[in-house]
C-alpha cells in the first residue's frame, strides 16, 4: 500500500514536531514547511494526499493558501484540513468556504487529528485509508470482504481476516502477542496470549495453500511480522 503524502503547514516548532511525530508513526510520508509560499511550491512539485494548514502561518496566510490550492488544477482536489487558535463560528465558516474539508481548533489531541485524517482520507482517497490494502502477491478488500494471494481468492475466518489485515496496514512491523491481542481482540479482550499462535497458525495455512512462500515472520521472544524477505 502506497504511504500518504501529507504536507504539514505549521510554524509552531513544538506542535509541528509533534504531529510529524504522530503522523510518521502512522505510516504517513510527513512534509513540513512554516512558510506558506513554500507550501504552495512544495504542493506543485509533489502532490500531496492531504493537507494540514494552520491558518496563520509566515509568508501567505493560510486562508490564502487553501484559496490557491483549491484554484491550481493538480491541488484542487486534495483534501484540506484548517488547524487554527480561532474557535469563532465565524471563522470557520470562512474556512469551509474558502474550500477546507475539515477544521480543528486548537489545543487539540493529536489522536484526535490522526482520526479526523483519516476520516476525511476514508472519504475522498479510499485506497489510502484502508478499504483497499496490499502487500507482496497479497491483496484485500476490506469492504468486499475478500482476499487474494497471485490473485486467487483465499478464504478467511473473522479473527483471521482482522489478523491479517492489523499486520497488511503495518508491513514489516514486529508485533508481540500482547500487542496483537490489543490491536485485533481489543483491550477488554481475556483471551490468552497462546491463541494468538493459534491463528497465526491458522492465518499462516491459508495464506500459504499450495506451498506459496510464507510471509509470516516468527521472531523468536517478539512475536510475528508481516515480511516476504526473510
Amino acid at each position: 500500500m502506497a504511504r500518504a503524502r501529507m504536507l504539514l503547514v505549521e510554524d509552531d516548532a513544538s506542535l509541528a514536531e509533534l504531529l510529524v511525530w504522530h503522523f510518521s508513526r502512522e505510516d504517513f510520508d510527513v512534509a513540513h514547511t512554516i512558510d506558506g509560499e513554500e507550501a504552495l511550491l512544495l504542493a506543485r512539485e509533489k502532490v500531496p494526499d492531504i493537507v494540514l494548514l494552520d491558518w496563520m502561518v509566515e509568508g501567505i496566510s493560510g486562508i490564502e493558501v487553501c484559496r490557491r490550492l483549491r484554484r491550481t488544477p493538480e491541488t484542487a482536489n486534495v483534501p484540506i484540513i484548517m488547524l487554527t487558535a480561532r474557535g469563532e463560528e465565524e471563522d470557520r465558516i470562512r474556512g469551509l468556504e474558502t474550500g477546507a474539508d475539515d477544521y480543528v481548533t486548537k489545543p487539540f489531541s493529536p489522536r484526535e487529528l490522526v482520526a479526523r485524517v483519516s476520516a476525511v482520507l476514508r472519504r475522498v482517497r479510499p485506497g489510502l485509508a484502508g478499504e483497499a490494502l496490499s502487500y507482496a502477491d497479497l491483496e484485500m478488500d476490506t469492504v468486499g470482504h475478500k482476499v487474494r494471494r497471485s490473485g486467487e481468492v483465499i478464504p478467511l475466518g473473522p479473527t483471521e481476516f482482522r489478523l491479517l489485515k492489523h499486520f497488511l496496514e503495518h508491513p514489516g512491523h514486529v508485533f508481540s502477542r500482547e500487542r496483537l491481542l490489543d490491536s485485533v481482540w481489543g483491550h477488554d479482550s481475556d483471551i490468552e496470549s497462546r491463541t494468538v499462535d493459534v491463528h497465526i497458525r491458522r492465518l499462516r495455512k491459508a495464506i500459504n495453500e499450495g506451498g506459496r512462500p510464507d510471509i509470516i515472520r516468527t521472531v523468536r521472544s517478539a512475536g510475528y511480522a508481516l515480511d516476504a524477505g526473510h
